[in-house]
């Protein structure tokens, strides 16, 4: 996949995740206790690494971009009626975006 790709991934990734964020989620969709935070985790892993693949500029500001991002999200969903803002959401967002740059750094490490 060429960075182009990447960067239209990336793109349409954050989209995607901030419009799903601010939906109003349906009774029944939870299949055990904890899986809105297994959900930020994984959704902000896939971020790290299309946002890392993309070579958007330095990984650093690509992270904290990420997670400014979630927090974002957070804000906006405490504005709505139906969401609201968890800092336990933020954190399993962190958590996400921290995997990613592990992950990238130890695949980094093992092609050298």
């Amino acid at each position: 996949m060429t960075t182009r790709l990447f960067r239209l991934a990336f793109v349409t990734a954050l989209v995607v995740i901030f419009v799903l964020s601010l939906m109003p989620v349906p009774e029944g969709l939870m299949v055990f206790s904890w899986q809105d935070k297994v959900e930020h985790v994984l959704a902000f892993f896939g971020l790290g690494l299309l946002g890392l693949a993309s070579r958007l500029g330095r990984p650093v500001v690509t992270m904290t971009g990420l997670l400014a991002y979630g927090g974002l999200i957070e804000l906006a969903q405490g504005m709505t009626s139906y969401r609201m803002a968890d800092p336990a959401d933020f954190l399993a967002d962190a958590i996400g975006v921290a995997l990613a740059a592990v992950t990238i750094r130890v695949w980094m490490q093992r092609t050298i």
